[in-house]
């Protein structure tokens, strides 16, 4: 795996940010980039420092590294592609999810054999599935974005500043106004919105 330097993250949720968007729209020193993609996120009920999703066939894991200035920084971790070895994902995936190790009947699982018989049938395990529309800008020269989400069908709204320098993005933050706002990684809010984790 290409090695991906670690970024600090600020990242927020909200049913509206229709003024940071605004805000971002106007300091944005290029056009927009837009994408949208439909992903699925493996939570567990014991784990908040490793998240995992799935995106077009692959799985990409990344690991919470430290909290410093208010800011997260996350590291990639593990990426993998379906069909899977059943070793890989008792011996990489599994642990990332810190429960109990099921029984393997395959030597490989196709994406939805993971889910159907891996995932769903786990008690510690739940999917949830996420539609992102991503409007991506930079401000301060920090990669920022605006998405509107769908998440188990439940519209919200989230904004993101990372970088590799932490100073550039405490100072985009200031820029878009996001100061009387809460750091929240999509795990967190993920778990807060299926009712893992009280609001």
């Amino acid at each position: 795996m290409e090695k991906i330097p670690p970024r600090f993250e600020f990242r927020t949720f909200a049913q509206n940010l229709g003024h940071v968007e605004e805000v971002m729209r106007r300091l944005s020193s290029c056009g927009e980039r837009v994408r949208e993609s439909s992903e699925i996120y493996i939570i567990s009920r014991f784990n908040n420092d490793n998240n995992t999703k799935i995106r077009d066939n692959k799985m990409d894991i990344k690991v919470f590294v430290k909290e410093e200035k208010g800011l997260q920084q996350w590291n990639p971790r593990m990426k993998g592609e379906f069909p899977m070895k059943m070793e890989m994902i008792r011996h990489n995936v599994f642990p990332a999810f810190c429960v109990s190790v099921p029984e393997f009947k395959r030597s490989a699982y196709t994406l939805e054999q993971y889910l159907e018989e891996i995932i769903k049938p786990h008690p510690d395990l739940v999917t949830a599935r996420v539609f992102k529309h991503r409007f991506g800008f930079i401000v301060n020269g920090c990669p920022t974005e605006i998405a509107k989400l769908l998440i188990n069908d439940i519209k919200i709204q989230t904004v993101a500043v990372e970088s590799e320098d932490i100073e550039a993005v405490l100072i985009a933050k200031e820029m878009l106004e996001l100061q009387e706002y809460e750091n929240v990684n999509y795990l967190l809010a993920i778990k807060r919105i299926i009712g893992m984790e009280p609001q």
